[in-house]
């Protein structure tokens, strides 16, 4: 890929979609908690605040929030993960929600059995009523010039007008030079009311024509793309690498631009026990990050954006694929033994942990 370097853009990233406040019960369930840790997350907004907070990269948000105490602490909230946000659209508020507000995402860990679990209360955010037309994109790719543009499957969902900013801000980015991403990242609770599977192929496969990198696990691969993962079981759990190489074939055969495609693997033995890779396919060969069997997990949520920003890290900064793939991997590894969507991981933990370091403790 050819990536612009530092010297060419004020930007190394910028995302776009909803961010929304996490309420967290902590050890306890949602439907029984009297308090709630509060924290800021959006499958979109966590891969740029980890490129900034993480790996020290210069990131920019683009979203909406309504001007209220809710959209204040969002905002307190986002400036904690070192993120500009300069590119959010302030939307006024009517005094009860009816034409804009913040999401909430109630979010709990689950533990052995028991799953991990959210319920979303977003319908009406302000970021879902943005339209074609809202943001400058000329000022951001061309005026300020962006390294990287990413954003994901989750935003479009969210209603019928964010698939059309979605597409506008690709066309946009790929005009001045900008490589984009996009993490499929396939939510049901956001489709099923908003024409299914059916509709969230029609949307995905339209915006795909304009993507460089494309992310996904295997079930957004078939629930988004349509492509169907050979020798999966209906948990969709254990997913063999070659598996996933057979599906990649075809589906570059439909889609020959992906200069990379990348999906994380993971077998769920239980909600705090997992196995965990990742598989990068790149200029016509696949990397495979180190396997971590037994991985031990606090909060997998975040597992995947994570993976996402540290393989984005690796192009960045010109590290081979193999590499990239292994920094990706890390990272998301690293993020799931802390509570929250978001990044707590350094650099410095991220390469130890590539270069194979023990969880021996440090004095």
């Amino acid at each position: 890929m050819k990536i612009k370097t530092r010297q060419e853009a004020r930007w190394d990233a910028v995302s776009l979609g909803e961010i929304m406040l996490r309420l967290d019960p902590g050890e306890d369930r949602v439907k029984r908690a009297r308090s709630f840790q509060v924290w800021e997350g959006g499958g979109e907004y966590n891969v740029t605040r980890a490129l900034s907070r993480c790996f020290g990269m210069r990131t920019s948000v683009v979203t909406a929030i309504p001007e209220n105490d809710l959209g204040i602490l969002l905002l307190d909230c986002i400036y904690r993960g070192a993120v500009d946000t300069s590119h959010i659209k302030w939307v006024p508020f009517d005094g009860i929600g009816r034409d804009a507000r913040v999401g909430l995402n109630f979010t709990e860990r689950g533990h052995g059995v028991r799953a991990a679990m959210g319920v979303a209360d977003r319908a009406h955010s302000a970021a879902s009523k943005l339209k074609k037309g809202d943001i400058d994109w000329d000022r951001i790719f061309r005026e300020e010039g962006a390294r990287w543009f990413h954003t994901g499957g989750i935003f479009p969902a969210l209603s019928e007008t964010t698939p059309e900013v979605v597409i506008e801000a690709m066309k946009a980015a790929r005009a001045n030079g900008t490589i984009v991403s996009y993490d499929l990242n396939y939510r049901g609770s956001l489709w099923r009311n908003n024409g299914g599977k059916e509709r969230a192929q029609e949307v995905n496969r339209e915006i795909a024509r304009y993507v460089d990198v494309m992310l996904g696990n295997e079930e957004d691969f078939t629930a988004c793309l349509g492509f169907e993962v050979e020798n999966v079981d209906e948990t969709l759990t254990g997913l063999d690498p070659e598996d996933f190489k057979r599906m990649i074939g075809r589906v570059l055969e439909e889609f020959p631009h992906f200069q990379a495609v990348a999906t994380t693997l993971r077998d769920v033995k239980s909600a705090t026990i997992n196995d965990w890779g990742a598989v990068l396919y790149y200029d016509g060969k696949f990397y495979e990050a180190t396997q971590r069997r037994g991985l031990e997990i606090f909060d997998r949520v975040g597992g995947g954006d994570s993976f996402a920003s540290g393989l984005i890290y690796g192009f960045l900064q010109g590290l081979d694929p193999a590499q990239c793939v292994e920094y990706g991997a890390a990272h998301g590894a690293l993020v799931m033994t802390t509570p929250g969507d978001t990044s707590a991981a350094s650099l410095k933990e991220v390469e130890k942990l590539v270069g194979g370091a023990s969880a021996r403790v440090e004095r």
